[in-house]
C-alpha cells in the first residue's frame, strides 16, 4: 500500500515540475515550449485525477462508507483545477502572458494546498482503511512523466 501512495505522491511532484517548466516558458514568452509543457502538464494532471477518481476514491469510499467526506472535497477541487487548466489554455492560445502568469500562480497555489490535504489527510486514511490498493493501482499507467 505504501508503494501505491508513494507513487501518487511522486506524481504530484512530477506535475509540479511540469508546471514550473511551463511557468518558465511563459516568463520567457516562448509560446511553442509553453504549449508543449502545458499539454504535458494538463495530460499528467488529468491522468492523475482519473486514477484517483476511478480507483482510489471509490476504494476508500467502499472501505469506509464515507461518500461525502474527504473524497468529495478532493473531487470538487479536481473540477476547480480542470477549470483553471481550461482558463490557462485559453490565455496561452491568446498569448496573454500576464494573465496566464497570474492564472498559473493561482493554479500552482491551489495545487499545493490540494496536495497537502491529500498527502496529509486522505492518503494516510487510505493507508489505514484500504487493503490492497497497490494491486489496483498496478493495473493503471497514470503518470506525470515526460
Amino acid at each position: 500500500m505504501s508503494d501505491a501512495i508513494t507513487r501518487l505522491i511522486y506524481q504530484h511532484h512530477e506535475c509540479d515540475d511540469l508546471l514550473a517548466r511551463l511557468e518558465a516558458a511563459v516568463q520567457q514568452r516562448d509560446l511553442c515550449t509553453g504549449q508543449r509543457y502545458f499539454h504535458e502538464a494538463e495530460q499528467a494532471m488529468l491522468a492523475h485525477f482519473e486514477l484517483e477518481e476511478t480507483i482510489l476514491f471509490p476504494a476508500f469510499e467502499s472501505a469506509t462508507g464515507l461518500l461525502h467526506g474527504p473524497t468529495e472535497v478532493m473531487r470538487d477541487e479536481h473540477y476547480a483545477m480542470r477549470d483553471l487548466l481550461e482558463n490557462c489554455r485559453s490565455l496561452l492560445l491568446a498569448e496573454d502572458y500576464a494573465a496566464l502568469q497570474a492564472e498559473l500562480d493561482t493554479l500552482f497555489i491551489f495545487i499545493q494546498q490540494h496536495n497537502a490535504k491529500e498527502e496529509g489527510v486522505l492518503y494516510p486514511m487510505c493507508r489505514a482503511h484500504i487493503g490492497d490498493l497497490g494491486a489496483l493501482l498496478a493495473h493503471t499507467h497514470a503518470s506525470c512523466t515526460t
